[in-house]
């Protein structure tokens, strides 16, 4: 049962600002455009290994993991765990900013935002455990549903910005 549950998970669904989309106009407001990304694989083809999944957000494709160690990629996915293309322990520039609040409300980067970066397994940017960082996982019903009101900014190996919410972990969520 948790070999079919584990690879059967992806995540699913989640709103992408792409700061790849945004353009400036003549009076120099950014106009974004928003995306919604389905079923983006957070197992690669080969579970229960150390690899995972790498995305590349510009491109809106995934990113074979022989390019790990470029800056081909700005997230990566491996079961709930998420990893940023950013820190002592990747070649990117990026990093990850937890925002606390509605995903339309986010319209601007803090000026004070601290964005984290990789720098062991042990401290990534975006903190693993239930409660820690997107997700809460239900042992009474084995379930892993994502936090209300969390939403990933994630700072792109090339130094852009995207904001990231996670509707469901569930491929071809929500269902009823």
């Amino acid at each position: 049962m948790r070999a079919y549950f584990f690879s059967a998970l992806s995540f699913l669904v989640f709103g992408l600002l792409a700061a790849t989309g945004c353009k400036k106009d003549e009076s120099s407001t950014p106009t974004v455009t928003v995306e919604v990304i389905s079923n983006v694989a957070a197992d690669p083809d080969t579970p229960y290994t150390e690899q995972f999944t790498f995305y590349n957000l510009a491109s809106k494709s995934v990113v074979p993991n022989t390019d790990s160690a470029s800056s081909a990629w700005d997230i990566g996915f491996r079961g709930t765990t998420i990893i940023v293309n950013g820190g002592a322990i990747r070649t990117g520039a990026g990093g990850a900013y937890i925002y606390e609040g509605i995903y339309d409300e986010f319209l601007e980067v803090p000026a004070d935002a601290v964005f984290r970066q990789d720098n062991s397994d042990g401290d990534l940017a975006i903190p693993t455990g239930s409660g820690n960082g997107w997700y809460n996982y239900n042992f009474m019903n084995n379930l892993i549903t994502p936090l209300a009101g969390r939403v990933l900014v994630i700072r792109t190996a090339s130094g852009k910005y995207a904001k990231i919410e996670i509707v469901s972990y569930y491929e071809n969520a929500p269902a009823t």
